[in-house]
């Protein structure tokens, strides 16, 4: 999508708890930014790294990836009919010079059946994603409505990615238009 081909996915060996004692965007860019320090520990030297979080974050609870069926039934039913907001942390590091960003969307659910929750489950997709769905796949069918970014909500919002690759001067855009 950003026009950036020459791409090594190297996943993070770390799980980062979020620290509930800072507010909740510091704390998902802290992950993201633990997430890219241990891929560039491996990385060839020069290589820039992306490391990137994403909660959800319902009533001042954090709904990350649910750890079964029976925990993503219950984000699911908590979600529907309500209003949550998305963050996602996003860290560059290119040897010593790292920048962070967090960037927020509110999302607002339709109410659910019981049965819409459980064919979703059946799927899948819930298991790996946090606060149990994902607006890019069957899940666009809860989301009444974002006010923010989409990307945000996805994972990897391109705006404020766009942002930080231009601190490193990484240029997206051509000058020839």
């Amino acid at each position: 999508m950003l026009g950036l081909f020459d791409l090594t996915v190297l996943p993070a060996r770390v799980e980062t708890p979020l620290d509930p004692r800072i507010p909740v965007p510091e704390a998902v860019a802290r992950v993201a930014l633990s997430k890219a320090k241990d891929t560039a520990s491996r990385a060839p030297k020069g290589s820039l790294v992306l490391g990137a979080d994403t909660v959800v974050c319902l009533e001042g609870r954090i709904l990350g990836k649910p750890k079964d069926a029976e925990e993503a039934s219950t984000m699911l039913h908590a979600l529907s009919g309500k209003k949550h907001t998305v963050y996602t942390g996003m860290a560059l590091i290119r040897d010593d010079r790292q920048l962070c960003d967090t960037a927020a969307a509110e999302v607002w659910f339709r109410p659910l059946a019981d049965r819409e929750i459980d064919a979703y489950i059946a799927t899948g997709s819930p298991l790996d994603k946090a606060g149990a769905y994902g607006a890019q796949d069957l899940a666009a069918l809860f989301v009444e409505r974002i006010e923010g970014e989409f990307y945000t909500v996805v994972g990897l919002p391109m705006c404020g990615l766009g942002k930080l690759l231009a601190a490193f001067g990484i240029r997206l855009w051509s000058d020839n238009g």
